[in-house]
């Protein structure tokens, strides 16, 4: 991925700010927020943005009141899956301040996602200009407690009220905001699933579409019946190299050697921490890998001793550390406690992203004051 110049162009932020009207809410519900007991995904901050797309161009550009929306029954969305997100981070510097961890990589991954599902572009001053404008508004729900964070959601839905099967003509973007706690808050044990699959090439495994992770519920139920959090996800092919786990991308690390499956086939979602957490295992002195990697080569690995770890990483769940992996008639046990290649992979990313270490690769987006 590409990693754009910070702060953001000023000619961006000067059209968002003649784009986009505010309407405040008249009363802040951010006293009403426990900070020490957050959970993710539960509360949502005083304001979101809303703006619509015509066909032509966008307008309609707002920031007001978190609160409903009226979306006709024939919203080709519902019907058709036209729809696509991102997943982004905001956190408090160390002077109080917030910042968006690489918010110009999920502004490019997220039209990337615009094109595959046949959506226009999101433009740079609505996204990151209306994103900007947003948290300034709403810095007082970003948490600073060790572990939380400031999870922002942007979507794009297809508008059009007409059941045909086409690409809908008008389009609404938004984007909410979220005070938020850790996605899991312990190891996670995970099954290989050879059934059921989740992208093929040439599909839209590599777009952040809602309909890739509405095929996974059932798969998912089925596993977390049996005692699993989540399902490593295998192939369509052969059934047996890795791709994805859960909603995260996955690394092992075998030796000195961190390997992730590689992004060539199209089947993987480019995770922005992915990326982050590629950098900071090549600084901390490990051999990073992007290729296949077999389930086979895992637990060989795992009965040679030579498996130290496995987890997932992903902007939700940070890095989220495995602890037992079951396929077939095989079981790997992990002592996460050792984890000491994970562990330090958080610390680093969190000083980063909290302001506590030296930002050399300018990953942080410092939201200045618009208001």
């Amino acid at each position: 991925m590409m990693i754009a110049d910070y702060p953001v162009k000023s000619t961006v932020m000067e059209e968002a700010l003649t784009k986009i009207k505010v309407t405040r809410t008249t009363q802040s519900r951010v006293g009403e927020v426990d900070f020490n007991n957050l959970v993710f995904g539960k509360k949502y901050a005083d304001h979101m943005l809303v703006a619509d797309f015509d066909g032509k161009e966008w307008h309609n550009a707002e920031i007001l009141p978190f609160g409903h929306i009226s979306v006709s029954p024939s919203n080709a969305a519902w019907h058709y899956g036209q729809a696509i997100f991102e997943g982004i981070k905001a956190y408090k510097d160390q002077e109080g301040n917030p910042m968006i961890f690489r918010p110009y990589d999920n502004y490019n991954r997220f039209n990337i996602s615009a094109d595959r599902m046949g959506m226009p572009d999101v433009p740079e001053w609505l996204f990151i200009g209306g994103m900007s404008m947003l948290i300034d508004l709403d810095r007082d729900w970003v948490p600073a407690n060790e572990g939380c964070s400031f999870y922002l959601r942007p979507f794009m839905i297809a508008a059009d009220e007409f059941i045909g099967v086409r690409p809908s003509d008008t389009y609404r973007f938004m984007i909410i905001n979220s005070p938020s706690g850790p996605y899991f808050n312990k190891p996670i044990h995970l099954l290989v699933q050879d059934k059921y699959i989740r992208a093929f090439p040439g599909g839209v495994g590599y777009a952040k579409a809602a309909g890739n992770y509405g095929g996974t519920m059932q798969p998912t139920m089925q596993a977390r019946k049996q005692g699993y959090d989540q399902i490593l996800w295998v192939d369509g092919y052969e059934h047996k190299y890795l791709q994805e786990c859960g909603t995260m991308n996955v690394f092992t690390i075998i030796g000195n050697t961190a390997i992730t499956p590689d992004l060539t086939q199209g089947t993987i979602l480019a995770g922005v921490t992915r990326a982050s957490v590629m950098d900071i295992l090549a600084d901390m002195g490990l051999t990073v890998e992007e290729r296949p990697i077999s389930i086979e080569e895992v637990v060989a690995a795992y009965e040679a001793g030579t498996l130290r770890e496995v987890f997932g990483t992903g902007t939700a769940s940070s890095v989220a550390y495995v602890e037992k992996l079951d396929y077939k008639d095989k079981s790997i046990r992990l002592d996460t406690t050792k984890y000491d290649v994970g562990s330090e992979v958080i610390r680093r990313l969190d000083a980063i992203r909290t302001g506590k270490a030296e930002d050399t690769r300018k990953w942080n987006f410092h939201v200045p004051r618009h208001f």
